[in-house]
């Protein structure tokens, strides 16, 4: 079970982690580069700019750090708010200019990903949740493999050139695997998913799990170059035309292809196309063959390349996988959904519960 939900957890932990292995490009699992939160509030006040005394009643011209929350006992700063910011306040500027409203709302969601952040931290320190070196191990091998990374030198160069080192690498992991424990023991385990409810989302969803159609044909090609002039193309239609008369007329469709076809492959199996579905074919042949009954032959097709003749084999319809075959994937998208859910109800509940305190800091927030 275990395996199971480190496995797959990931993809519930919108608000635990913020990156994954992606792409052929090695991309490392990297939380958010915050500022410690270790920091005593003594600490933080002496970042803070000294308050105007009474004789000069004049505000500081830019706050540059402060305490933004107090969550429990401990203190977010105004750096971590805005380095968790960054990325979201980059995107939307690339849109055009922020204002202050913009600003606020981006800066508020910050907040409430470092607030959840914060409280979860705190509950791995709470249930003494621990995560070993053979764990940590086996997470870079994983992540190792995944990206095909033949050895650990290939991971620490791959590493390096995101700014990491492996030791940076290490510590990250283990934050990222205590926070998976976390889910696991407070919300996935308590997740059930039931016969019944597979069976319904079955039931339901019976075009997910519909193999799709299939065609048999064969066709005889007659080819027209960029470069053929209006009197060869006119030609070769005349040619295409007399040998569709033929296929019209009931002549053995693959000794037509085997003679006149110019696809050279046609003229050993007979213009054979093999089995294909929708969407691979050229769209002006897809609309011919989709029109069609087995056995019988489209009129001309013109495509860019030429003109053809195609002949429908076969058409087998698709059927829907049973339900057995498919049980394990429906069983881990419902639990994943409902992982989510009680995720959210868990999150709210472990907010509800924590004192919180948020500083105005003159309208920043």
């Amino acid at each position: 079970m275990m395996q199971r939900t480190l496995a797959t957890v990931a993809a519930s932990l919108a608000l635990l982690t913020a990156a994954g292995c992606a792409g052929s490009n090695v991309s490392v699992p990297t939380p958010p580069l915050t500022a410690t939160a270790k920091a005593t509030t003594t600490d933080a006040l002496k970042t803070a700019k000294p308050k105007p005394s009474p004789e000069l009643p004049k505000k500081p011209e830019k706050v540059t750090n402060a305490i933004v929350a107090i969550v429990n006992d401990e203190i977010i700063t105004l750096h971590e708010l805005n380095t968790e910011a960054l990325t979201a306040v980059a995107e939307a500027e690339k849109k055009g200019p922020l204002n202050d409203a913009d600003r606020r709302k981006i800066l508020r969601s910050a907040l409430d990903r470092l607030i959840e952040k914060k409280l979860t931290e705190q509950k791995i320190k709470e249930l003494n949740i621990r995560v070993s070196e053979e764990e940590i191990r086996q997470a870079i091998d994983d992540v190792r493999k995944q990206n095909n990374m033949p050895s650990q030198e290939a991971l620490i160069k791959a590493l390096a050139a995101q700014g990491l080192s492996l030791d940076q690498y290490r510590s990250q992991l283990k934050d990222q695997l205590e926070k998976l424990k976390l889910v696991s023991m407070e919300v996935r385990a308590k997740v059930q998913v039931g016969e019944t409810e597979m069976r319904e989302y079955y039931a339901a969803n019976q075009s997910k799990y519909s193999e799709e159609e299939t065609f048999q044909a064969r066709h005889i090609f007659f080819k027209t170059g960029e470069k053929a002039t209006p009197d060869d193309i006119k030609r070769t239609r005349t040619t295409a035309l007399a040998v569709l008369a033929d296929a019209k007329s009931g002549k053995d469709f693959a000794e037509l292809a085997k003679k006149f076809s110019e696809d050279p492959a046609a003229r050993k199996d007979g213009g054979d196309l093999g089995s294909f579905k929708k969407g691979d074919m050229q769209p002006e042949l897809e609309k011919a063959i989709l029109a069609l009954k087995p056995g019988e032959v489209s009129g001309l097709v013109t495509t860019p390349i030429g003109f053809h003749i195609i002949k429908l084999e076969a058409r087998i319809p698709g059927t829907i996988k049973p339900f057995e075959s498919v049980k394990t994937e429906i069983e881990e998208i419902l639990y994943r959904k409902k992982s989510e859910e009680r995720f959210s109800q868990w999150a709210a509940e472990l907010r509800s519960k924590a004192s919180i305190e948020i500083k105005n800091l003159d309208g920043l927030l």
